[in-house]
């Protein structure tokens, strides 16, 4: 996806008395573009040691939080608050930059405080620049000092680009005027390219390079369709290309399958399925899964034994993009310039990632009246009529992702998720309706939080203690992982949902601080996140398989296995087979089926990845035979109490 042009915007100095009013443009001849990345504020990329500013009105608004994006805390604590706010208010306030090395500055972004309660923005300022931070030079227009034109509320990024380039070490914004009502605040992003320094110190350490032959780039719906077609065309043994449904607006919503045998469900085989997209804004999961099913078919070719016994042994399916008419916003705008929420929704306004049935509080109800499990089974929750009716208000992208997650018996499964870095675990619903955060485990917390940990320890900077947090909570004192709803809650989540209504895992992996980064970064973005792809894909593998039959050989479906224990059953696939997530250790299992008698086995889980299996034959149970041999003679079974009341009839 190529950046979008945008005309710079320059204004001629001002009097004091029309600081806090409207600037005069200065006409141009020609727009000029920029080729030219951010620096990294949004990205982390610049350390807080880098920002600088004249005054702070408390720790919490300190330069360091003065960066693109970043969100305030809930309570707006001291520690984390939503951007830079200068001590005072006057026109002698500035916020710094050093980018440690010259740059050839192009332009600045800025927004305002993110703030639940407060308004705070800057409506002008000028920009100065300098090699040593002690001698300053304005930017002018002739003899004037540029006045660029800024925010007009605090969220929407605003882009100013320079007449011209200018190169040099250090940049500083002061702000002109502000919001009436509010104080100087900023959040902010600088443009500028690298000069040639190949004995810079700090490039050299923080350099990330990757010898992945990949297309790092961001791509439109017709270029990511036209890449998946290529990947098939190279590889066509192994992948099949096929959508699960259209968007608001049409868009097919397609997947690609990577396997021996695409197209079928193999027996004993587990599948397994990576998503992207829901929020159409987070645009990274998207080109992470766009850039794994190049890595994937490419290696396959090459004969790397890893990702051939990956492909051999698992059905694998990757759906980059759950809301392509969300993110056809975010890019028409830009990846500096969507801000945190533009596109995030479906074309109709709903967040598809919590837009599912709420079968958390039917499970939790039936418990509460005892139904568990003679009524009402503690898995495989079934969805509410309503919520099927056409008039209920759920996106279309939502239905189809329902059908599909009910069509195949997915076992493991990741959400790609942005804006953080972190992987989040179900339930993401409190039990408590009061309560905005606190610890819902499920009855396999043990096993999900292994599954996050997989992700999470393998990932370049989620348990890295020494990185700064994305925004307010360090995850990395619990390993890069949290349960969803100690984190926030929120009903309907595709998490809970697929735990409760298939027998799928699934968690949701938020896998960088910038929802949408600048296409430069995405091979270092590739880097941090490619080892954790694999290894939670291997996780498919732990616990126990097999297959259910009866005296035959028939495969069984829908027979129920329980794990001592573990109050959440999970069921057999149409031929029988099945696939139970379980960390290593000995476990007394259990099988019913309709029809057939019961079979309970103690199975052993290894250390190593592959699972154990685990087949069960079940005979008829007595009843069955005597319901058979009964239609078999076109009679009906007698029931017992039916019998008694012959017997008494009888004897008078």
């Amino acid at each position: 996806m190529k950046k979008k042009k945008i005309l710079y915007r320059c204004y001629d100095s001002v009097s004091d008395s029309e600081l806090h009013g409207s600037s005069t443009q200065i006409p141009q001849s020609a727009s000029l573009l920029t080729d030219c990345p951010p620096l990294g504020l949004e990205t982390l990329k610049i350390d807080d040691f880098q920002l600088h500013a004249s005054s702070m009105r408390h720790y919490g608004l300190g330069p360091h939080r003065g960066r693109l994006n970043i969100q305030g805390g809930l309570y707006e604590d001291d520690m984390y608050d939503g951007g830079w706010c200068a001590g005072r208010s006057d026109p002698l306030q500035w916020f710094e930059v050093d980018a440690r090395r010259l740059m050839k500055f192009t332009g600045v972004v800025t927004q305002g405080r993110s703030s639940l309660w407060l308004s705070d923005w800057v409506s002008s300022y000028k920009v100065l620049l300098s090699n040593d931070s002690h001698s300053w030079v304005t930017l002018k227009n002739g003899s004037r000092d540029l006045i660029f034109s800024a925010n007009r509320e605090k969220e929407i990024p605003v882009l100013n680009l320079f007449p011209k380039p200018v190169v040099a070490r250090y940049i500083r914004i002061n702000p002109r005027s502000w919001y009436a009502s509010g104080g100087i605040c900023m959040r902010v992003e600088i443009m500028g390219c690298p000069m040639p320094d190949p004995n810079n110190y700090y490039r050299r350490r923080n350099e990330v390079t990757t010898t992945d032959n990949l297309d790092f780039r961001h791509h439109s719906y017709k270029e990511m369709r036209q890449l998946m077609k290529v990947v098939n065309e190279m590889c066509p043994k192994i992948t099949r290309i096929y959508n699960i449904g259209k968007s608001y607006n049409g868009q097919k919503l397609y997947a690609i399958e990577i396997s021996d045998n695409p197209g079928e469900h193999e027996l004993g085989e587990p599948e397994f399925r990576y998503t992207a997209g829901s929020h159409g804004n987070e645009v990274l999961g998207r080109e992470l899964l766009l850039l794994l099913m190049q890595f994937m078919c490419q290696e396959y070719l090459s004969g790397n034994t890893r990702i051939r016994r990956l492909v051999d042994e698992t059905r694998i399916h990757l759906l980059p993009s759950i809301n392509p008419d969300g993110y056809e916003k975010a890019s028409e705008a830009g990846s500096e310039l969507s801000g945190w929420s533009l596109g995030r929704w479906s074309q109709d306004g709903l967040d598809i990632h919590h837009n599912f049935p709420d079968l958390n509080s039917v499970l939790w109800e039936a418990e509460a009246r005892r139904w568990v499990p003679r009524k009402f089974h503690n898995h495989h929750v079934p969805i509410p009529d309503w919520y099927r009716s056409t008039n209920a208000t759920v996106a279309v992208e939502t239905r189809a992702l329902v059908s599909w997650m009910e069509k195949i018996p997915f076992v493991l499964g990741g959400n790609l998720q942005g804006g953080e870095l972190v992987v989040t675990f179900p339930f993401d619903r409190t039990r408590s309706v009061t309560a905005l955060r606190e610890a819902t485990p499920t009855a396999d917390d043990h096993v999900f939080r292994w599954l996050a940990f997989s992700y999470a320890s393998t990932h370049r900077l989620m348990t890295d203690g020494n990185r700064r947090v994305c925004h307010t909570d360090d995850f990395t004192k619990e390993d890069g992982t949290i349960n969803g709803a100690l984190w926030h809650t929120a009903a309907g989540s595709m998490n809970d949902f697929s735990y409760l209504h298939t027998n799928c895992f699934e968690l949701s992996m938020y896998v960088g601080c910038d929802k949408f980064p600048h296409e430069t970064e995405l091979p270092e973005e590739w880097e941090n996140n490619r080892e954790s792809l694999l290894v939670f894909m291997e996780q498919v593998h732990r616990g126990i398989k097999g297959v259910v039959r009866d005296v035959q050989g028939k495969g069984i479906a829908n027979a129920i296995i329980s794990v001592e224990g573990i109050n959440h059953d999970i069921r057999t696939a149409s031929d029988g087979d099945y696939w139970r997530l379980l960390n290593p250790g000995e476990y007394r299992v259990t099988v019913r089926a309709e029809g057939f008698s019961v079979s309970s086995k103690v199975c052993a889980v290894g250390y190593d990845i592959g699972a154990s299996s685990c087949d069960f034959v079940l005979g008829r149970s007595n009843l069955s035979r005597i319901k058979e041999i009964m239609q078999k003679f076109n009679k009906q079974p007698i029931s017992m109490r039916q019998r008694l009341r012959q017997r008494r009839l009888l004897d008078t």
